[in-house]
C-alpha cells in the first residue's frame, strides 16, 4: 500500500520558553501556525525485508536512524508490532535547518501514513502524544492547525483559523543549530511575548489586534550569533509587513501581511539579497 501525505512547514507566531524542566529541556509557551509551503512524503508498505528505508531529493538529509521520518516509522512498527518494511520518499520543499519544522513535519506525515496503511485506528491526539518522542514541534506538526503548545511541545491546544493573511518566508544562507542555541539561554535576560493575550485575541477573532502581541523569546539569543537575521527583520518592515519575526531558533524570517500587494512588494524585494524566499499564505 501507498500512501502521500502534504507535510507543511511551520511557523512560530510567538514562541516563549519561561523556565527549563529538571530534564534540562525547555518549558514551551507558543503558538504556532501551519503555512503552505510544503514537503510531500509518500509511504509505501511492503512484505520485502523488514527494514526502514528513507529516500530524499536533498543531499543535506541524513537517511538513517538519525531522520525524524524514519524514527517515526520506528516507533509505529515498534509499538504495534508491524512486521512489514517500510519505504519512505520525500520531496523536499521546505529549507532545511531553517527553523520550518520540516523534519518534524515529515515525522508527523509519516505517522499518519502508516496509521492509514496499517489501518491502525488512531486518532490525532494519540499519534500526537506517541510522536513527541521524537521532536518537541511533532505533535503540533500531526494537526498542522493553528495551535497553543505548551509543556514540553505535547500539549496542544487548537485555535481558530487566521483569516487569509500572506506570509513571506525568507532563510538567510546560513543555518542554525537548535540545540546550540537552547544552550545559550540566559533565563533572566529573555524577553518574553505575550503569548496568553496572544492566545486570547486569536480565540475572541481579533486577529488585526493579535500581531501586537506576536514575538519570538529566542530572536536576541540567534541574532547574538547571526545579526543578519536582525538585517532582513528591519528590511521586511521597510517594505510594509504587518508584523516581522525569527522562526524557531532561525534562521528564517517572516513577514505577515494583510494585503498580497504588500508580499509581493516583500518577496520580489527580497529576492534579489536572500537565496531563498517564499510567498505563501497562513492554512
Amino acid at each position: 500500500m501507498i500512501v502521500t501525505e502534504k507535510a507543511p512547514a511551520k511557523i512560530n507566531l510567538a514562541l516563549d520558553t519561561p523556565m527549563r524542566y529538571l530534564d534540562g529541556l525547555p518549558r514551551w509557551n507558543m503558538v504556532m501556525s501551519a503555512v503552505d509551503l510544503a514537503d510531500y512524503v509518500t509511504v509505501e508498505v511492503h512484505h520485502r525485508p523488514q527494514t526502514i528505508k528513507v529516500y530524499t531529493n536533498s543531499g543535506f538529509l541524513p537517511n538513517d536512524q538519525r531522520n525524524l521520518a524514519y524514527q517515526a516509522a520506528h516507533i509505529l512498527k515498534t509499538r504495534f508490532h508491524q512486521t512489514d518494511g517500510v519505504t519512505i520518499r520525500i520531496k523536499k520543499k521546505i529549507p532545511v535547518a531553517a527553523g520550518l519544522g520540516g523534519g518534524s513535519s515529515d515525522a508527523a506525515a509519516v505517522l499518519r501514513a502508516l496509521n492509514q496503511a496499517w489501518r491502525l485506528g488512531l486518532s490525532l491526539d494519540e499519534l500526537a502524544r506517541l510522536s513527541l518522542a521524537i521532536d518537541s514541534d511533532v505533535p503540533f506538526c500531526v494537526y498542522s492547525r493553528t495551535a497553543h503548545v505548551t509543556g514540553h511541545g505535547e500539549i496542544v491546544e487548537l485555535l481558530p483559523a487566521f483569516p487569509h493573511y500572506w506570509v513571506v518566508i525568507a532563510k538567510p544562507k546560513l543555518s542554525v543549530s537548535t540545540p546550540v542555541i537552547l544552550r545559550q539561554i540566559n533565563y533572566e535576560e529573555l524577553v518574553h511575548p505575550q503569548t496568553d493575550q496572544l492566545v486570547a485575541a486569536i480565540k475572541e477573532g481579533r486577529f488585526q489586534d493579535s500581531f501586537q502581541y506576536m514575538g519570538n523569546a529566542l530572536e536576541a539569543v540567534t541574532i547574538k550569533v547571526h545579526p543578519e537575521i536582525a538585517h532582513l527583520k528591519a528590511q521586511m518592515q521597510k517594505l510594509g509587513a504587518d508584523v516581522t519575526q525569527m522562526s524557531g531558533t532561525g534562521p528564517s524570517v517572516f513577514a505577515l501581511c494583510h494585503a498580497e500587494s504588500r508580499a509581493k512588494r516583500i518577496y520580489n524585494s527580497l529576492r534579489g539579497f536572500c537565496p531563498e524566499v517564499y510567498q505563501v499564505v497562513l492554512l
